[in-house]
C-alpha cells in the first residue's frame, strides 16, 4: 500500500475502508486485483491493501476532500458517523466530489429513504440522495436493510430484545451481502448508472421472529417485549445520548412497526448471483454455535 498524492492513485475511490462494510468492499476489490483509492480520516487506520494508495480527509473538509478526490472518477461513498451535522457533511463531501471531477458516485444509503420516513436518519440519506441527483454526477443508491450481525446484539443482559416494533417486519441483510453488491456495481459502474438497489435479506421477519431464532441457534433463551413509545424513551434515557440519537435508536424500531423495513428485493442476488445469507444462516456460522 502506498501512501501517494491523490492526482497519481487510482480512479476509483473508497470510503470507509477502516470501517466493518467499507472494510469488506476494499479487501474484495484488492483480492480481484483493483486499484483503489482509500479515502480515510486516518491514514494510520487505513487496511494494508496490494494495489491500494491512501489519501486523507474528512467529509466535512471541502478543501481537503477536493485534493483527496482530483482524479478520481468513481466514488464508493459510505455515510458519515451518526451525528447531528451528518447531513451537513455529506452535502459538503459531495460538492467537493463534483468540483474535484468526480464522474460517478455510488452511495451506501437506507432502505425507505424518505423525506418524511419514520426512521430518522432514513430522511438524512433521502436528503444526501437528492443532493447527490441535484450535483451533476452519475448516481448509484444502495440502499440497505438493517444489518442482522447487529439482532443478536439487541438482545439485553435478560435475554430481552426491547422496543416499540410490533409486528412489523424488517428484511434484515448481511454486511458481507452488501458488499458483494458494491463490488459489482463499482465493477461496472456505467451499467448501474441512475440505478436505486433495495439490499434485503432472503425474508422480512418480525423481532419476535428474530428472538426464536436466536433462541434455537444459541441455547439461550431470547424473547421480544414490545415496548410503547413512552417506554421506549424512558428505558433509554439512563445512555444520557443527545435527544437526536434517541429519537434515531427509538425510530429505528417504529419503523419497523409501520412496515417501511419490510419488502424482500431481489437486488442482492441479482447483483451478485448468490442468495443473501439469512438471520439462522448468519448465527450457525458463528464459531460459539459450532
Amino acid at each position: 500500500m502506498d501512501t501517494a498524492r491523490a492526482d497519481q492513485g487510482p480512479d476509483l475511490a473508497v470510503t470507509g475502508s477502516t470501517g466493518w462494510l467499507g472494510g469488506l468492499v476494499a479487501r474484495d476489490l484488492a483480492q480481484r486485483g483493483v486499484a483503489q483509492r482509500l479515502v480515510v480520516r486516518a491514514a494510520s487506520r487505513a487496511p494494508d491493501l496490494p494495489g491500494a494508495s491512501v489519501v486523507e480527509c474528512t467529509y466535512g473538509d471541502r478543501e481537503a476532500a477536493e485534493r483527496a478526490l482530483t482524479g478520481v472518477r468513481t466514488l464508493f461513498m459510505v455515510s458519515a458517523a451518526e451525528q447531528e451535522d451528518r447531513l451537513t457533511e455529506h452535502r459538503t463531501f459531495v460538492d467537493a466530489a463534483a468540483a474535484a471531477g468526480v464522474e460517478h458516485v455510488v452511495y451506501l444509503s437506507f432502505f425507505g429513504a424518505a423525506p418524511d420516513a419514520t426512521f430518522t436518519l432514513a430522511r438524512d440519506h433521502w436528503a444526501t440522495e437528492e443532493h447527490l441527483r441535484a450535483s451533476g454526477m452519475a448516481w448509484t443508491f444502495l440502499r440497505d436493510n438493517l444489518y442482522l450481525e447487529f439482532m443478536d446484539h439487541m438482545v439485553g443482559d435478560d435475554g430481552v430484545i426491547r422496543g416499540p416494533a410490533g409486528d412489523g417486519r424488517a428484511a434484515v441483510v448481511s454486511h458481507a451481502d452488501i458488499a458483494r453488491a458494491a463490488v459489482a456495481v463499482l465493477l461496472d459502474p456505467d451499467a448501474h448508472a441512475g440505478q436505486t438497489y433495495d439490499l434485503t435479506g432472503p425474508e422480512a421477519l418480525t423481532f419476535e421472529e428474530m428472538a426464536a431464532v436466536i433462541t434455537e441457534v444459541s441455547g439461550r433463551d431470547v424473547s421480544f417485549h414490545d415496548e410503547t413509545v413512552e417506554e421506549a424513551y424512558a428505558s433509554r434515557a439512563s445512555y444520557g445520548a443527545p435527544d437526536w440519537q434517541v429519537d434515531a435508536w427509538v425510530s429505528t424500531y417504529t419503523a419497523v412497526r409501520a412496515g417501511e423495513l419490510d419488502g424482500v428485493s431481489p437486488a442482492v442476488e441479482g447483483l451478485t448471483g448468490r442468495r443473501p445469507t439469512s438471520l439462522r444462516e448468519h448465527l450457525e456460522s458463528l464459531p460459539e454455535s459450532r
